[in-house]
């Protein structure tokens, strides 16, 4: 964790460590239609820069999703939420918290099947979370300047 301490973004798909306590279930949305619900639709992850819509999880194979968190409490964002038909939905699909100078993301989304299927929608979110220089938060620095970045802040 101290790499978003002190520097940018971490990303890590099965991770049993985040900067504040969240456990591992097995729980898992193995019905590849399953509709998302975003609990959070403005949160930057799902708009920046690709707005994610239902579409996009359009073609997905197999399952949304397996090992979501749990227990997670109010330090992290709960941002997609899926059910197999007659369960309750699970929220911990893609949990967010800000850390440091950066971002811990934790996901169970099935990226490992969805990237290799060349699932548009995949593609899209998955850039999402590495475009952290186009992050609102991040101030612009006098020494560097990304210029994407500012054409974003400047031309949305």
């Amino acid at each position: 964790m101290q790499y978003t301490t002190r520097t940018s973004d971490m990303v890590l798909p099965d991770s049993l460590i985040g900067p504040y306590p969240f456990k591992l279930t097995r729980d898992r949305v193995t019905v590849e239609e399953a509709p998302p619900t975003f609990l959070d639709p403005k949160h930057p992850l799902l708009n920046t820069p690709n707005t994610i819509t239902a579409a996009d999880f359009d073609g997905w194979v197999q399952e949304r999703g397996l090992y979501f968190a749990s227990d997670f409490g109010t330090n992290y964002t709960p941002l997609i939420a899926w059910n197999d038909p007659g369960e309750e939905p699970l929220n911990g699909a893609l949990i967010v918290t800000d850390h440091g100078k950066g971002r811990f993301i934790y996901t169970g989304i099935s990226f490992f099947r969805q990237l290799p299927a060349g699932v548009p929608g995949a593609y899209r979110l998955l850039a999402n979370f590495i475009a952290g220089a186009l992050r609102p938060r991040r101030s612009v620095s006098t020494r560097w300047v990304d210029a994407q970045a500012l054409a974003v802040r400047f031309h949305p």
